[in-house]
């Protein structure tokens, strides 16, 4: 009868340990849902900002057409990526499309001087701090999760529980460098 009773008590241990491992896991994935959640909040407030600042820097400088072009056609691709690597692939090649966008409009002193502009340029800029924060945030719960996940003994249920690792959000070599800008 103790021995029962010792085996139940072990049984009902485990299950209590197991129980919580996995709820630890699903917390964790969850929090990156949010995450990511976020991310794509601040990136849908960029996306809306730029087809306003395109418009006001064609006034000043219609003859910039193909640097136009450029931000438009990494806008529309980054608006249609999935998933967090395709997701940083375009949104590195929209940021460059708008460092170049904001080198142009330099030899603008009309454009400059916009008030539109600037208060665009603000905005846009307030949101790059934002999906930073979002991707910094982002990153370090997806560090937490994929950690949990590959360490004992987590990892012995991970696999059969479908906790797959979750990929970064991170940026490319192209979009670390410095932006060339010619005329």
């Amino acid at each position: 009868m103790v021995v029962l009773l010792v085996i139940i008590a072990i049984i009902v241990v485990v299950l209590i340990f197991v129980m919580s491992l996995y709820n630890n896991l699903v917390r964790l994935r969850n929090r990156i849902e949010n995450a990511w959640a976020q991310i794509d909040v601040q990136l849908k407030r960029r996306h809306d900002l730029i087809p306003n600042l395109v418009e006001t820097v064609k006034g000043y400088a219609s003859h910039e057409k193909e640097t136009l072009e450029r931000v438009i056609a990494a806008r529309n691709a980054a608006t249609t990526a999935q998933g967090p690597e395709a997701q940083a692939q375009s949104e590195n090649m929209l940021t460059g499309a708008l460092r170049q966008l904001f080198a142009v409009s330099e030899a603008y002193p009309d454009l400059k001087a916009n008030q539109n502009f600037l208060e665009l340029q603000e905005e846009l800029s307030s949101t790059e701090g934002r999906i930073a924060f979002a991707r910094q945030h982002y990153n370090d719960t997806v560090l937490k999760y994929n950690t949990a996940i590959q360490t004992f003994p987590a990892v012995m249920l991970a696999g059969p529980l479908r906790f797959t690792e979750r990929e970064y959000f991170e940026a490319d070599d192209e979009s670390r460098g410095n932006v060339t800008v010619e005329f």
